[in-house]
């Protein structure tokens, strides 16, 4: 056997002494070097939101982990799409890219076509983050509660409206189940990012929006939006007095923003292994954790299998939203 195996590589264009003294420890090295460079990691949505909290916070510390340094590069565009189809591309094994509720879940159902496949184009390292969704309006809305927020909605239809970052985006999801559930009409106006949505609804300009509790706990503390309720299925520490939208009448009902590591699926196995221990690693490292739990994200840090499995049953759970809501891309 010993031989056959010999005869097989000799017969791939490997010598004998290659072998025995160069070829499997440059191997060895090679896959041991990765990264070798600076690791750009690219997150699919403007700034000022969810996604650059939680990329930035793990950016510090994966580069801790792996030696070398990670840069965090927005990239917006089309739900998503611009940033993931180019990573989808990238073959300079030191791309990743910031996985998310729409780009994973929803888009592959609300697209007629996408210039990646989310589940063969990519790696799923590590389910990162998840970041809770808050229901918000602007202070001057004569409402104090989702309750009183349904009633009003209903006596006055069609003239709310509620923002988001985008359609498909993780805001717009929340709204539109919100919606379902709650069966009242609301207009939609979508915006390219966060940070040009909360600047209208702190304005007045919008009444109403969701968005995940990194990005807007401030400006409730400030007063400058008022919650009135949580899509999570407790209270969350820093609104101890805000119910969730369950307990205000709609029980199973749950949102949550999520947040994961991915890597082009043409990245080495090796390096994809490290990464992924890297990642888990990091999301558990106590200054991290307290990082993000200050900006009401918890932190995960799941293995690539679980990470794979959750993103299955969020596909699941998210085509049935998309095509009841008959939410549809921007024009």
């Amino acid at each position: 056997m010993q031989d056959l195996a010999l005869t097989r590589r000799h017969l791939m264009g490997w010598g004998a002494a290659g072998l025995a003294g160069l070829g499997l420890p440059n191997a060895a090295r090679a896959q041991a070097a990765w990264p070798s460079k600076p690791i750009r990691f690219v997150v699919p949505f403007a700034p000022g939101g969810s996604s650059e909290i939680v990329a930035r916070s793990a950016a510090v510390e994966l580069a801790k982990q792996l030696g070398q340094s990670v840069f965090v590069d927005n990239k917006p565009g089309a739900a998503g799409n611009v940033a993931m189809g180019e990573v989808a591309r990238a073959d300079d094994l030191h791309t990743l890219i910031l996985g998310h509720i729409g780009t994973l879940a929803v888009n592959p159902y609300m697209f007629d076509k996408l210039p990646y496949d989310p589940n063969k184009d990519f790696r799923a390292i590590s389910l990162l983050a998840k970041v809770p969704s808050l229901y918000l309006v602007h202070p001057d809305l004569p409402v104090k509660n989702l309750k009183e927020f349904v009633a009003y909605a209903k006596k006055n239809p069609g003239k709310l409206n509620y923002g988001s970052a985008g359609n498909g985006s993780a805001g717009h999801l929340a709204m539109e189940y919100l919606k379902m559930t709650t069966e009242t009409f609301i207009t939609h106006v979508p915006y390219r990012g966060t940070g040009p949505q909360l600047t209208d609804l702190m304005a007045g300009r919008l009444d109403a929006a969701s968005v995940g509790a990194s990005a807007v706990m401030q400006f409730i503390k400030a007063g400058k939006l008022r919650c009135i309720a949580t899509g999570t299925t407790q209270r969350i520490l820093q609104l101890p007095d805000v119910p969730t939208v369950a307990e205000q009448g709609y029980p199973g009902f749950e949102m949550t923003q999520w947040y994961g590591l991915l890597a082009p699926s043409n990245l080495p196995q090796a390096a994809a292994d490290k990464l992924a221990a890297a990642a888990m690693k990091a999301m558990k490292e106590p200054a991290l954790l307290e990082h993000l739990a200050n900006d009401a994200a918890i932190g995960v840090g799941s293995s690539p299998a679980e990470f794979a499995a959750f993103i299955a049953q969020e596909q699941k759970r998210w085509k049935l939203v998309v095509a009841r809501a008959k939410i549809k891309p921007d024009n």
